[in-house]
C-alpha cells in the first residue's frame, strides 16, 4: 500500500480517472462522521471545493464512515488537508479500515503525516494486489498536528476499478459468415 502526498493539481487519480481505469464512487455510499459543528459536515466535505471542510467536535479518535449497499471495490482514497490554513486541526494520524460493518472492521493502511498541503493518496489493495472488496470504508484520524483536539478535512475522494465491457471487446472476425455476426442490437 503506497500513500502519496499531491500539492495542489493534478494527481495519479485525476490521471487514472481520464484514462477511463477508475472512477469516483463516494456518491454511492451513505457517508456518517463521529461528530462535526454546524455547517461543517458531509456535504463540505463532499463539495468539491478546497475552501471548505468537516470540522469535528468532539473527543478523539475521529471517524468518516462511508457505506455501500453491496460489497464494493476500492482502489484509493484520496484526502485533501492543508497545513498552513489549519495548523493544529491538520489530521497527522490516519487509520484506513474496512470491513462489512462497524463490529468486523480491520486496519488495512496507516498514515503518518507530517504537515500535508494538497491531497494524501493511499492505495488499497488486498494481500494478492487487487482493489479491496467492502461493504465499508472508516477513516479514522487518531491524532493531530501540535496535539490539535478537533480536525479539518476539506475533501474526501472515494476510487474504484472501472470494469471492462465485454461488448467492447469483440473478436475481429475474418469470415464472412463470422461477419454478419459482428454487431448487436
Amino acid at each position: 500500500m503506497t500513500t502519496l502526498t499531491f500539492p495542489d493539481g493534478d494527481t495519479e487519480a485525476d490521471e487514472l480517472e481520464k484514462k477511463g481505469l477508475i472512477r469516483e464512487i463516494g456518491s454511492n455510499g451513505v457517508w456518517s462522521l463521529s461528530s462535526c459543528k454546524a455547517g461543517f459536515g458531509v456535504d463540505q466535505l463532499r463539495d468539491g471545493q478546497m475552501s471548505t471542510y468537516w470540522q469535528s467536535d468532539g473527543p478523539q479518535p475521529h471517524v468518516v464512515n462511508i457505506q455501500f449497499q453491496r460489497k464494493t471495490e476500492l482502489s484509493m482514497v484520496l484526502l485533501y488537508a492543508d497545513y498552513k490554513q489549519d495548523e493544529s486541526y491538520t489530521p497527522k494520524t490516519v487509520i484506513l479500515k474496512v470491513g462489512n460493518n462497524f463490529h468486523d472492521l480491520h486496519i488495512v493502511e496507516r498514515l503518518s503525516l507530517n504537515e500535508p498541503i494538497g491531497w494524501i493518496c493511499a492505495k488499497l489493495r488486498d494481500k494478492l494486489d487487487r482493489p479491496i472488496k467492502t461493504f465499508m470504508l472508516q477513516i479514522c484520524i487518531e491524532a493531530n498536528h501540535q496535539n490539535g483536539r478537533d480536525t479539518h478535512v476539506r475533501q474526501i475522494k472515494v476510487f474504484s476499478p472501472c470494469k471492462e465491457e465485454t461488448f467492447e471487446k469483440l473478436p475481429n472476425f475474418t469470415s464472412i459468415e463470422f461477419s454478419s455476426w459482428a454487431s448487436y442490437r
